[in-house]
């Protein structure tokens, strides 16, 4: 079997899980599992269909660092469910699936799954540095696009795209990006940086949407060859240089903010895949307080084929 990473976007799939499984799935006690269920059946389907050998759950120590703020003070403003002076801010997450999130790290401990993150720092940073300069083969699952920067043919770094659902999942490669954007993986950045995404608060540059940012690109290589070539006055119309000038205090710093870290330093535990014992008290209690015995053994049957 050839050594393959998987590294999961937690938050995005936990997210995804609570949203499309029924919010009746509860434990014993009444108390909402579906995001829990959700999760382990969605990491389940992905070990199975994937094999990989080694797997992480990369983790959102904070959401909306501080340093990107600074950058873009719009980063993810929509998303703030409570503004306290001087403290962090706080995520709009529903109630039901606040409650949840505890299971979820007490079972991906219990599952050997190490959970990895860095303070003032994203989950897509984590899978940056980590997809980066692994020497494994790498397997990014998200539903987040901007980890398209990280898809690499000749490193084989893919994302598994979750965007349509786990019942359709989609293995996004250079080709594939080239094929739907006009670009290559390694561009991506500088595309999102140019078009904006509304979902994170980035404006983008005024006037230019995803095709133009696209043709712009494909001109001119990347963000560096688009500014020169608009204050030259070459290779584009005078509409789009226009834009292109009107936008450089956004282009100064936008780019810091869209681009993932590739450097952090990281503490990462052993992930390769293990088989889960059969008998293990605290899963077995785990499972039973939790009513998950169905999903906990669906995680140990994928484990069991790859480890």
């Amino acid at each position: 079997m050839t050594p393959r990473l998987m590294l999961l976007d937690s938050a995005s799939l936990y997210f995804r899980a609570f949203y499309g499984v029924p919010d009746t799935v509860r434990a014993a006690d009444g108390t909402p599992v579906n995001a829990v269920r959700g999760l382990l059946d969605s990491i389940a389907k992905l070990v199975t269909l994937y094999s990989p050998t080694h797997l992480v759950a990369c983790w959102d120590d904070d959401w909306r660092p501080q340093w990107r703020v600074d950058l873009i003070p719009s980063y993810k403003t929509h998303r703030v469910a409570l503004v306290v002076e001087d403290a962090p801010d706080v995520e709009v997450v529903p109630d039901p699936l606040e409650i949840q999130v505890p299971v979820i790290r007490d079972a991906l401990a219990l599952l050997g799954i190490p959970v990895v993150g860095a303070p003032e720092h994203e989950a897509d940073d984590v899978i940056g540095t980590l997809a980066t300069n692994s020497d494994l083969a790498v397997d990014v699952v998200t539903g987040d696009r901007d980890l398209f920067q990280l898809v690499d043919d000749d490193r084989d770094v893919r994302v598994v795209y979750t965007a349509r659902g786990m019942s359709n999942l989609e293995v996004v490669t250079d080709a594939v990006i080239l094929a739907k954007y006009g670009i290559h993986g390694y561009q991506y950045a500088d595309y999102a940086t140019l078009r904006g995404d509304s979902s994170d608060g980035l404006p983008g540059v005024a006037g230019i949407g995803e095709k133009t940012a696209a043709t712009l690109i494909d001109a001119h290589g990347s963000l560096a060859g688009i500014i020169a070539a608009a204050r030259a006055g070459v290779g584009m119309s005078p509409g789009q240089a226009t834009k292109v000038l009107a936008g450089l205090d956004y282009l100064a710093v936008a780019p810091r903010v869209v681009e993932v870290a590739r450097d952090l330093r990281l503490d990462v535990p052993d992930a390769r895949i293990r088989p889960v014992p059969e008998a293990d008290p605290a899963l077995e209690d785990f499972a039973a307080r939790w009513s998950l015995a169905s999903s906990v053994a669906r995680v140990r049957d994928a484990f069991a084929t790859v480890a």
